[in-house]
């Protein structure tokens, strides 16, 4: 079993809880950041690497077999057989081993959805809807998936609309890209806090949800 590499470091949460103060008392609004190693178990990467790994060598033992030494042995035909179940189970060790690799057996359909479930699953079991004023709002990367999604609770949804909240993740993942998390949850909070800007004075003052960042291993 791999164990899922640290990706926020000391100094990283130590800084990340000082801007989650920051843009809490700044717009008045509750901020939960969170990252995922992955949203799902994908049961089927490894089942559509080994069908595209098997197809691949098929395909070429095949030509070799044909029109190349133009000529099939019973010796060969099993050689060949060995061939491809290798390749099969070389593509599936590679689709564990190597995430980047994996991913490519995913739609970016499939990706976003297993995220925004899981972040949906998240807001609730955590109770980011139990704040003043619904004001709360969870900002998740999933690491696997390299998905962005922020959920803002109905009271700051006008402000964090559809198009903001595009090109805040728009932003986010030009870190995500070079496996800058903490820059990326940075980048995160900045944009949250300046679509939400400064609430009526002493209409929200109370810290109502935990400022420690939520990081799990996922599904």
């Amino acid at each position: 079993m791999i164990t899922m590499k640290q990706h926020l470091t000391d100094n990283d949460r130590t800084l990340l809880d000082r801007r989650i103060a920051e843009t809490e008392k700044q717009t008045g609004a509750q901020v939960v950041l969170a990252s995922v190693k992955r949203s799902d178990s994908y049961v089927e990467i490894p089942w559509k690497a080994f069908a595209f790994g098997a197809s691949i060598a098929s395909l070429l033992t095949l030509y070799l077999d044909l029109f190349v030494l133009g000529w099939l042995t019973e010796t060969l035909i099993v050689f060949s057989v060995a061939v491809v179940l290798a390749a099969g189970l070389l593509f599936v060790l590679l689709s564990v081993l190597f995430p980047g690799f994996a991913t490519l057996f995913l739609s970016p359909e499939r990706k976003e959805t297993e995220t925004m479930q899981y972040a949906e699953s998240l807001f609730l079991s955590r109770e980011l809807f139990s704040t003043e004023g619904r004001r709360g709002i969870l900002l998740l990367v999933s690491l696997f998936e390299r998905q962005v999604v922020i959920l803002p609770d109905k009271g700051v949804r006008d402000l964090l609309n559809e198009e903001v909240l595009k090109e805040v993740i728009s932003n986010m993942t030009l870190y995500l890209r070079r496996k800058e998390l903490r820059q990326a949850l940075e980048t995160g909070l900045e944009g949250i806090g300046a679509a939400l800007g400064s609430p009526v004075p002493g209409q929200y003052g109370k810290n109502e949800l935990s400022d420690e960042i939520i990081e799990e291993e996922g599904i």
